[in-house]
């Protein structure tokens, strides 16, 4: 005997349900792209019946499972046309020519960042030297077979258009590794797209109602009632779907703060109760205050178009105040007093007075570097930052950043460790945490810390450091400077224990009411 359970199920199934269960009635079991063509369904009416179903118990997931598919960028696609920018130097430097870092955006028709990347590299791996005049000269006998194994790969995904990641060999997969997840015009190569597939059967109670519905063709059911069938007397020919009154009603929640809106404030008290003052400054910035002051030469990478967000009009701000613009510029161009040699090139005004949407929160510490702050003194924002990114689970192109400072005279490398220790704890509510050496153009000492999530594992949070005296003192400060800017998006991630970083923003009303919120916020169920 059938149970009542499944008669009344059957009696309220929606048609695309029945061409689900209809179709997982003949062949068992099937991946997301079989079950869509067995019951005729495109992807997304499948997914809707298959939600539904699963919610009533019907059917069941019964295997998950996660492919990478490896695509070429409009950059990627370029250097598939003309060369890597490290193969066209290595090969022009083979073929005899006298190519300096001035004359590469000319000769090898390269940007400036890009050109400058390049040569990094190559000079890092020990492949190029400069010598006499600038000229750049190759090594004899130099490695270049991580340069050759990213060529061959770009030539392999342009090839075939794309490809599976979990293929490749692993000094492949190393080399991308490098080149889709970190921003910039270099490094963003490739496109690493997830592609999840399930596997869907039919429960117990879903075998029984398969049986019920083998003879049932749902098209034929109608579930509205219309003024237009009243008006012609066409209902009286028609089929309709009957209602289930015993299936729960729609829950009715009160309202509440998104959860990640409450984390913020959560942390903004936080930063507070722990004795900091909060600096602001505009979305909108200069390059003048979003780069030059931190120490970040005009030429590097992650200046250019493929990692900023450029204002279209107006394009240039007013000119940067005094004594600020010289000092820094004087800073940049042979180091001024501060006993560093600088960078050496010819510092653009009007570069410095482009403006860009705030791509990091630093800019925010820059400018109360120069406002005066009181030393000794603690600071922090929490700043809205824009960078050009490819979005996956950790990043996306808009994000907050808790970004700080700390002035006095008694601090050191030993108090960064302490504090940012005490963010990952208190902030993150991180439970292993680790510190990595890094490099940034604005610090020295630089340091980058780590928190283990509980799903994707560790995750970086930010980068931190001393300001280097290139960044304090053409802006007046003279005494010892830490600072650090932290991935607000990140730290919720493992604070609320969400696994996609998209999650954060979403407007699914059931993910929001259900995310728990961290102690001391409204957010959560």
């Amino acid at each position: 005997m059938n149970r009542p359970g499944a008669e009344t199920l059957v009696a309220s199934l929606h048609p695309l349900e029945v061409a689900v269960i209809q179709a997982l009635s003949r062949i068992r079991e099937a991946s997301d792209t079989e079950l869509a063509e067995a019951a005729g369904l495109d992807a997304a009416r499948r997914d809707m019946a298959c939600g539904w179903l699963v919610e009533k118990g019907v059917v069941e997931i019964i295997g998950e499972s996660v492919a990478h598919r490896v695509s070429l960028t409009e950059i990627g696609t370029r250097y598939a046309r003309m060369g890597t920018p490290e193969t066209r130097i290595v090969q022009a430097l083979r073929a005899g020519r006298a190519i300096t870092m001035a004359s590469l955006e000319q000769d090898l028709e390269m940007e400036q960042s890009e050109a400058g990347t390049a040569v990094g590299a190559l000079k890092k791996a020990a492949v190029v030297t400069a010598g006499s005049g600038g000229v750049l000269e190759i090594v004899p006998g130099a490695d270049l077979s991580a340069f050759e194994t990213v060529a061959a790969l770009i030539s392999h995904v342009a090839t075939a258009g794309e490809v599976g990641l979990e293929g490749l060999p692993d000094t492949q997969r190393q080399a991308l590794d490098g080149l889709h997840r970190k921003r910039g015009k270099a490094k963003g190569v490739f496109r690493v797209d997830e592609q999840r597939t399930r596997t869907y059967a039919l429960t117990p109670l879903g075998q029984e109602v398969g049986t019920l519905t083998r003879d049932r063709s749902g098209a034929a059911e109608i579930g509205q009632l219309t003024s237009q069938m009243l008006a012609d007397g066409s209902w009286k020919d028609k089929d309709f779907r009957r209602y289930n009154i015993a299936l729960k009603p729609p829950r009715v929640t009160m309202g509440r703060k998104h959860p990640y809106r409450a984390y913020l404030d959560n942390v903004k008290a936080k930063m507070v109760g722990m004795g900091f003052r909060q600096m602001t400054s505009s979305l909108v910035q200069n390059e003048f205050w979003n780069n030059d002051a931190l120490f970040m030469p005009q030429f590097h990478p992650a200046r250019d178009i493929h990692d900023a967000y450029f204002v279209s009009e107006p394009k240039h701000s007013k000119p940067i105040s005094e004594p600020f613009f010289s000092a820094v510029a004087k800073v940049h161009a042979d180091g001024g007093d501060t006993g560093s040699t600088g960078w050496n090139y010819r510092f653009r005004e009007m570069q410095s007075r482009r403006l860009v949407l705030r791509s990091q929160g630093t800019a925010d510490s820059a400018h109360k570097l120069a406002e005066g702050p009181d030393v000794p003194g603690k600071y922090f924002s929490i700043a809205r930052c824009f960078r050009y990114d490819q979005v996956d689970a950790t990043h996306a192109p808009d994000f907050f950043q808790v970004e700080g400072i700390v002035l006095g005279e008694g601090i050191h490398f030993r108090t960064l460790l302490g504090l940012l220790k005490l963010f990952a704890r208190e902030l993150a509510r991180a439970e292993q945490v680790k510190f990595v050496p890094a490099y940034f153009p604005f610090t020295e000492p630089s340091v980058e810390i780590h928190a283990r999530h509980p799903k994707l594992g560790w995750i970086e949070l930010g980068g931190a450091g001393l300001f280097r005296p290139e960044v304090t003192r053409p802006l007046g400060v003279t005494t010892p400077v830490i600072a650090w800017g932290l991935g607000l998006d990140r730290m919720a991630m493992v604070a609320l224990n969400i696994h996609d970083i998209r999650d954060l923003f979403s407007s699914d009303l059931d993910l929001i009411r259900t995310t728990r919120g961290v102690a001391g916020t409204s957010g959560g169920a």
